[in-house]
């Protein structure tokens, strides 16, 4: 097994508790499921969130999840003029047999404009 990063982000459409949560959830499980992460292969988890979001840490939706014994993190993402608002982003660092190129990146919704060179990013 090898350590492997998986990136993802998610804009969302408002700062609201339950919409945050709920798309950060959604990210999360694409992000696991097109990489075939069992919860038991995480390593750790760290998030990122624009200044514009306060209304929850987004790796309570982890918690949410069941992954309570995955270390996680939660940091303010650069405030840079022009940056894409409302958005969550994450690494994932996972064991896996997976070859580096094989890992799928997924970015949602708006977020997709941040690697238009994955096509969107979304499996």
């Amino acid at each position: 097994m090898t350590l492997r990063a998986v990136r993802g982000a998610v804009q969302l459409d408002r700062d609201d508790r339950e919409h945050l949560l709920a798309g950060v959830r959604e990210l999360l499980t694409k992000v696991l499921d097109a990489n075939g992460i069992a919860p038991d292969d995480l390593v750790s988890i760290l998030f990122t969130s624009t200044s514009d979001l306060v209304s929850a840490f987004p790796a309570e939706a982890a918690r949410e999840m069941g992954l309570r014994d995955v270390p996680l993190m939660c940091a303010r993402e650069l405030d840079v003029a022009g940056a894409l608002p409302r958005t969550v982003r994450l690494m994932a660092h996972a064991e896996s047999g997976m070859a580096r190129a094989d890992v799928q990146h997924v970015y949602l919704g708006g977020a997709a404009r941040l690697r238009e060179d994955l096509g969107g990013g979304a499996p």
